[in-house]
């Protein structure tokens, strides 16, 4: 028998009345369970579902205690992911972890730990770019900040090579990386070295 449609305001009036905190903290743990999630994430999700502030409150306090919700942890482990998967420049970055609510100093922490892996100060062709000295935001030291971003700039265009080696004109392959670059958060001068580079790299030699 299929189940009776029940109107999306009327499971928030309903949740608007639950008592017990183990219902929210179920469905705290279900949201949870996909990946983890910042504080903010996970209160904005049980406040839409229709749970009370005060239940919510309760709840986050016992996911805190219980170590399940870690800004720190999860800002470091944002960072992570995209410098794997998805590289993006320290302004995106920053951009995507102020919208899930973390703290600027928490921010800042992370995006310090970044620059603390050796591997990410060098580029796929080998040339370390520390001693580039840009203007920047943060507290770490510009020239690792250039490294790192330089890295990642590295990385992604590498991942796109296929894509930008079908463009045959020397110029327009470099803007077409350097727009990429842009997009993903990188700043100008990263852009402009990571595209130059990249497209010297990927020039045909010829007689």
């Amino acid at each position: 028998m299929p189940r009776r449609y029940v109107d999306p305001a009327e499971r928030r009036a309903r949740r608007a009345e639950v008592d017990d905190p183990e219902v929210v903290m179920e469905a705290a743990a279900t949201f949870l369970a996909v990946r983890s999630r910042s504080v903010q994430e996970t209160r904005r999700r049980l406040t839409q579902l229709g749970y009370r502030a005060e239940m919510v409150d309760g709840v986050i306090e016992r996911l805190l205690t219980m170590q399940y919700l870690d800004d720190a942890t999860f800002a470091r482990a944002w960072v992570e992911s995209r410098d794997r998967s998805r590289p993006r420049g320290e302004s995106a970055l920053r951009r995507e972890l102020i919208l899930k609510g973390i703290e600027r100093d928490t921010i800042a922490a992370a995006l310090a730990a970044r620059t603390e892996d050796p591997s990410l100060g060098v580029g796929q062709s080998g040339r370390r770019f520390g001693d580039h000295q840009p203007s920047g935001e943060g507290d770490q030291p510009p020239g690792d900040r250039i490294s790192v971003d330089h890295a990642a700039a590295e990385r992604l265009l590498t991942r796109r090579r296929a894509a930008l080696d079908r463009e045959p004109d020397l110029r327009k392959r470099r803007q077409k990386a350097y727009a990429l670059l842009a997009r993903n958060g990188f700043d100008p001068q990263v852009c402009q070295e990571a595209s130059a580079a990249f497209g010297d790299l990927n020039t045909p030699d010829r007689d």
